[in-house]
């Protein structure tokens, strides 16, 4: 196991290395918990695109249920768990969103086909069945041709800035390591805590 360290996210980019080395898919899957203006709580499994002293990103339509969620309320929390390796890391903090510029930036970055469909999905709306979304995905092909698709005024990114990162090791006998740090006026404190 890597060692508690003074540095919360060197830590996470240590766990997050090795997951790549050892996940077979998706090592940077991560559920996102979110809780909507009636207090409900709904989670679903996003993708890390970042993640640095800023915090955590990821990038969705605005107009989803998270985008939604999001908006009226800010805080949420992420959690990564690898089987494989018998770890997990849990976050918790305010989303912000990211620039304009970092948006476009990772938009630029998708495949052809992912940026069509960001277009053409009226995310978390009710679908008359596969056809219509089909006819969407033709539509803006068509509309967009062979040239630069641009990135679509209803999609963007969050970037959750942490102020809890609790790491998770499994140990025999259920008696698993924990330790969680706290950020307050910008410095991380260390706790460990019972399994």
């Amino acid at each position: 196991m890597s060692a508690a360290t003074d540095d919360p996210l060197s830590l996470f980019h240590a766990w997050m290395g090795e997951a790549e080395a050892a996940e077979p898919n998706d090592p940077n899957a991560m559920s996102l918990a979110t809780v909507g203006a009636d207090g409900r709580p709904s989670v679903r499994m996003v993708l890390l695109k970042g993640a640095d002293e800023s915090g955590f990103v990821f990038y969705t339509n605005l107009e989803s249920r998270k985008g939604g969620e999001l908006a009226a309320n800010r805080f949420a929390a992420l959690c990564f768990h690898w089987k494989s390796l018998r770890r997990q890391i849990r976050v918790e903090g305010l989303t912000e969103p990211v620039t304009e510029a970092e948006a476009d930036a990772y938009f630029a970055s998708r495949a052809r086909t992912s940026q069509i469909g960001a277009w053409a999905s009226v995310q978390s709306r009710p679908l008359l069945g596969r056809f219509e979304l089909e006819m969407r995905v033709a539509e803006f092909t068509a509309k967009f041709g062979l040239g630069k698709v641009p990135r679509p005024p209803h999609w963007s990114g969050f970037r959750l800035v942490p102020d809890r990162i609790e790491f998770w090791q499994d140990r025999p006998f259920r008696l698993h390591d924990r330790f969680v740090y706290t950020r307050k006026d910008g410095e991380w404190a260390l706790q460990h805590l019972y399994p």
